[in-house]
């Protein structure tokens, strides 16, 4: 990997204290996705591996495509508000976004097998479904801000670190650029020697804005075969897409000793290190399905989702500018430093069950696994995946998603329903689950039907704008994304 890449991107704002490598976070960005779903199943908190008959079946557990009777088709739009609060040096501050997506697209086509003139209809290979689905699985659209009042230590530390790890500086660097631009020097130490340090002192005022914007998606093809009502297998693929955007500015300002003819004068500055990062990848997978109905009251689902393998092209951008109260200022960059480099995500099992009761609804639960250590970089020429690899052995577990929902059928037409979910951190420290809560209504009337669901779901993560070891600074954010999806379906 290229030196100076490798001294910039360690500095992008990091998921964990322990781990300031880029790629090893992306990893895990990219691995935690929901599965695309209609907003019925949204409604009842995603739980639908043992459902069947729904057109989430499709990018969800293929078997359930063995259920439909009927060919169908719907559209599903979605809203989404994402607010995070922050706390950063005992200060408050709050930032939102919001977009409107569009969720899923699905059509399922029926088809009936034929049986020998005599033969039981209800025995054998009765038919064999086929899907086709678009689905969001993952939204990256999120404002953040945090910043206060830091009397212990400043993002010149780090520069000063960067230059003190490598015993000199790095030509061109970001150490290089804090050098020039006076926000770090070189002092004199006890023993004749020399290191570097910031010029900065007293208080500074930090302030950092993220604005970030994309999502994954995937085309699922799928078909589903139904085997004497009881038994339904499955088969599907993906194909997925990446598209992450994130635009980072860490601004201070201060004071700082810096020479001024040759002689120390403290002069006010204010500094910006901004960095960019543009993401676009695809990758694939496949999956397989399988539910068991031993009564008409119980369904037991299976699905086995094999790791998805991406092919990622990456352009990430630093620069550094600062202006001093005595009219001097500096500009270095942005430079661009692009890369393209594999991925493979961890596989998913995941089990379900739902108990049917009568002709009023059903509760339904679901469980995934997946382990996070899995996932894995692979390296090229200019790029050497080592360290991220052995971060994500190092900072990341194996984690457990839980959900479950339930639907009411409140007459013939009207439909009532919700769901919870947890969904495991992939962090050992410094993250928490992501909690889920939902409800929804639906609404059938001949072909025809609409659902209506809202989400809830917050989270909590910790994130440090640099690293100088035990006083690297920290941002406690608070997450919470208000989402709403309605679906228009038709069966014919």
């Amino acid at each position: 990997m290229k030196i100076k890449y490798l001294l910039s991107v360690i500095a992008i704002v990091a998921i964990t204290k322990d781990s300031f490598a880029q790629y090893s976070q992306d990893a895990i960005r990219f691995s935690t996705f929901q599965t695309g779903s209609t907003s019925r199943i949204k409604g009842i908190g995603n739980a639908g591996t043992a459902i069947g008959g729904d057109l989430s079946s499709i990018s969800g557990n293929p078997a359930g495509l063995g259920f439909f009777t009927h060919s169908e088709a719907s559209i599903t739009p979605e809203f989404d508000g994402s607010k995070v609060n922050s706390t950063y040096l005992g200060q408050f501050n709050t930032d939102s976004k919001s977009n409107l997506n569009f969720s899923n697209a699905s059509v399922v086509i029926y088809q009936r097998l034929s049986t020998p003139k005599g033969r039981d209809k209800t025995k054998g290979w009765l038919s064999i479904n086929y899907g086709a689905a678009y689905s969001r699985t993952n939204n990256f659209y999120e404002n953040i801000t945090y910043g206060g009042k830091n009397t212990s230590n400043s993002i010149g530390d780090y520069y000063a670190g960067i230059a003190n790890s490598n015993g000199q500086l790095s030509d061109g660097g970001l150490d290089d650029w804090a050098y020039q631009q006076n926000l770090i020097d070189s002092y004199a130490t006890t023993g004749g020697g020399s290191e570097y340090r910031r010029n900065a002192y007293g208080t500074v005022n930090q302030l950092n804005n993220t604005i970030r914007t994309g999502g994954q998606s995937e085309v699922n093809l799928a078909f589903g075969a139904n085997y004497s009502n009881k038994l339904y297998f499955g088969l599907g693929v993906s194909f997925s897409d990446i598209r992450y955007n994130s635009y980072n500015v860490f601004n201070e300002t201060g004071t700082a000793n810096i020479l001024v003819n040759n002689i120390g004068t403290n002069v006010g500055f204010n500094s910006n290190f901004v960095q960019d990062q543009v993401t676009k990848g695809s990758g694939a997978n496949v999956k397989l399905g399988v539910i068991y109905k031993p009564v008409n009251a119980l369904r037991l689902g299976f699905t086995f989702t094999s790791p998805t393998y991406y092919t990622i092209d990456d352009s990430y951008s630093e620069g550094l500018n600062t202006n001093f109260a005595n009219n001097s200022s500096f500009k270095n960059g942005p430079v661009e430093y692009p890369l393209s480099y594999n991925m493979r995500t961890p596989l998913k099992l995941t089990g379900g069950a739902a108990i049917f009761i009568g002709k009023y609804g059903f509760i339904s639960g679901d469980v995934d696994y997946i382990d996070y250590t899995t996932t894995h970089i692979s390296s090229n020429d200019s790029y050497s995946a080592d360290f991220d690899n052995s971060n994500i052995k190092a900072l990341y577990r194996s984690t457990v998603n839980a959900r479950i929902g339930a639907e009411a059928r409140l007459n013939s037409m009207f439909y009532l329903r919700g769901g919870y979910g947890i969904q495991g951190s992939p962090l050992k420290t410094n993250g928490s689950d992501i909690k889920t809560v939902t409800g929804g209504i639906g609404v059938r009337f001949g072909s025809y039907y609409v659902d209506a669901t809202y989400a809830h779901l917050s989270g909590n993560q910790t994130v440090y704008p640099y690293e100088i070891g035990t006083g690297s600074p920290g941002a406690n954010l608070k997450k919470t994304n208000n989402n709403a999806f309605l679906t228009l379906g038709y069966a014919f």
